[in-house]
């Protein structure tokens, strides 16, 4: 999730940290100063669009939630109001939901009413706004056909009962719904604002309004540092900590290091690799997991001979995730054994862990290492496809962690399969992501962090046509599995429970994606700095963030 911002600096990649320290040295120095309440932090990636409709990856889906309040946020690990006045409770079993909204206001001083929440619904489901999240809106009263063409946006399930109170019609129960409309894809737009800009809406901030609890000042796309205010038109800006959060567009460790030993950031995040393992037992690291799964997108529909599920399961039988985790990742990372990550979803009568599941304990004969098994599979699908031997290229991003993975990948499934033989092309994360958008790999390194904490936010992602299935991995028992569990299971949680259990055995049985393993966030902080804590869906709430 990215976004660049008009820079005073040149790109962190290009320049040394000497330069930087000259560079940054006024002007960071006194964000030491607790007075001034500025936190200086680093970013992995930059900003590649502030629009809420089209933005896919996390880096803009944190700025955005710095910049932007939807119905509800979460504060912490805790759900609360955020334009609505309270979390409602829905009537007509289930699928029908009135909101009133608090009387708040965009950083411009217009009104924040609830046309500004259909006016931004109606477009992220518009097939011309090209959104790859509108198959979230999946189960709001004719999103699915919107979507496909078949009927107008203004039928979508929402409708303004006046200025401050919502209607929201869905056509079945959603069991989430909640914690779903809380995500960066349910965000108001204001109207004027994207009428104004046109094409150029979200990237830049002159063009922008904002009614979150900062607001992001002259940044452009392209930009390696950008800085957010507080804004002060915020409903509850009074609780807002900070003056000002500055970001620092970071992609050498060695640079990072020398900025944060300088005081220049109060926070280094991201850490992973040899850093992470160097620091480990420095009193300012810390780690904390994340509802966040890394894996692999062979394309299938490049690569016919691919649709071979002896040879996914093979290149993931030559994985050793702790050894990946331990020594490549510096511990940043913990083994997962499906595309569902741990400590995220529990079963609603037992309380047990999804990934503490017994099918899903079974399952790790998919994804434990095992060279000789891996070779024995490889070679019976090459038999099986014609194949003599396998050429692949795979599409990584140029971080150094991520380079050093697809060397340990590289290394391994050489070593371990007859006749494979791969090519890494590493990239800068924008154009991995245009790749992977664009169905233009042979294979792949992603990641999803959740959009709220249920396990069909990441089994949606493999369904046959979702947009973000840019493997064209398909089976249809496993779309029918997600699909009951989202609609006929809806109000039925121990069948929805066994819905998504079905539906994550096949996609690891087949090997649908080949997973490497789940995130933790590993920082630096600075004594005095509080409140960085990860959210059920992956963003830090920035609103929390104090600093001595």
């Amino acid at each position: 999730m990215t976004s660049l911002r008009h820079s005073k600096l040149l790109s962190f990649a290009i320049v040394g940290a000497s330069a930087l320290a000259l560079t940054l040295g006024t002007q960071v120095k006194a964000n030491s100063d607790a007075s001034n309440k500025t936190m200086s932090v680093s970013s992995k990636s930059t900003i590649t669009t502030m629009d809420s409709s089209l933005n896919t990856d996390q880096y803009g889906a944190q700025n955005l939630n710095n910049t932007m309040e939807g119905l509800y946020r979460f504060t912490g690990g805790k759900l609360q109001p955020g334009v609505a006045k309270s979390i409602a409770k829905p009537t007509n079993d289930g699928k029908t939901y009135t909101i009133d909204l608090k009387k708040t206001k965009w950083s411009n001083g217009d009104p924040v009413t609830a046309n500004d929440f259909v006016y931004a619904w109606r477009r992220i489901v518009d097939p011309k706004t090209g959104s790859q999240y509108s198959y979230i809106y999946s189960g709001i009263e004719n999103a699915d056909d919107i979507v496909a063409g078949k009927k107008k946006p203004e039928t979508l399930g929402i409708k303004a009962l006046n200025d401050y109170k919502l209607e929201i019609t869905l056509e079945h129960p959603i069991p989430y719904f909640d914690t779903l409309v809380s995500g960066g894809q349910f965000l108001p737009i204001n109207k004027k604002a994207v009428d104004k800009a046109g094409d150029q809406y979200g990237l830049n901030s002159k063009d922008m309004i904002f009614n979150g609890p900062y607001k992001l000042e002259n940044w452009k796309v392209g930009d390696t540092e950008w800085h957010e205010v507080k804004n002060k038109s915020y409903w509850n800006a009074k609780n807002v900590k900070l003056n000002e959060l500055k970001y620092f567009y970071i992609s050498d460790p060695n640079t990072g290091l020398n900025l944060y030993d300088t005081n220049m950031l109060d926070r280094y995040q991201d850490l992973s690799g040899d850093s992470a393992r160097q620091l480990a037992k420095n009193k300012d690291f810390t780690t904390e997991a994340s509802n966040s799964t890394y894996y692999l997108q062979v394309n299938e529909k490049k690569l016919p001979y691919m649709k071979n599920e002896k040879l996914r399961q093979a290149m993931a039988l030559t994985i050793n995730q702790k050894e990946l985790s331990d020594i490549i990742l510096g511990k940043t990372g913990k083994p997962v054994n499906g595309l569902v990550p741990s400590k995220m979803a529990k079963n609603p009568t037992t309380g047990v862990d999804f990934t503490k599941e017994a099918s899903v304990l079974a399952d790790k004969k998919y994804t434990n290492y095992d060279p000789v098994l891996a070779k024995k599979l490889w070679q019976e699908g090459l038999k099986e496809t014609g194949q003599k031997r396998v050429d692949i290229t795979l599409t990584a991003d140029n971080t150094d962690t991520t380079k050093k993975m697809a060397e340990y990948l590289q290394r391994n499934m050489e070593k371990d399969l007859p006749g494979f033989h791969m090519t890494i092309s590493s990239v800068p994360f924008k154009t991995r992501l245009q790749r992977q958008t664009a169905a233009d790999f042979d294979m792949v390194t992603t990641a999803w962090t959740a959009d709220y904490p249920d396990p069909t936010n990441f089994l949606d992602l493999q369904v046959t046509g979702n947009s973000n299935n840019n493997g064209s991995w398909s089976n249809k028992e496993y779309d029918e599995a997600v699909k009951k569990a989202e609609t006929v299971d809806a109000n039925n949680p121990e069948a929805r429970w066994n819905d998504m259990l079905k539906a994550q055995h096949i996609l690891t049985s087949e090997q649908g994606v080949i997973t490497t393993y789940q995130g933790t966030t590993a920082a630096l902080t600075k004594p005095g700095v509080t409140g960085f804590k990860v959210t059920p869906t992956g963003m830090y709430d920035m609103a929390a963030v104090n600093k001595k």
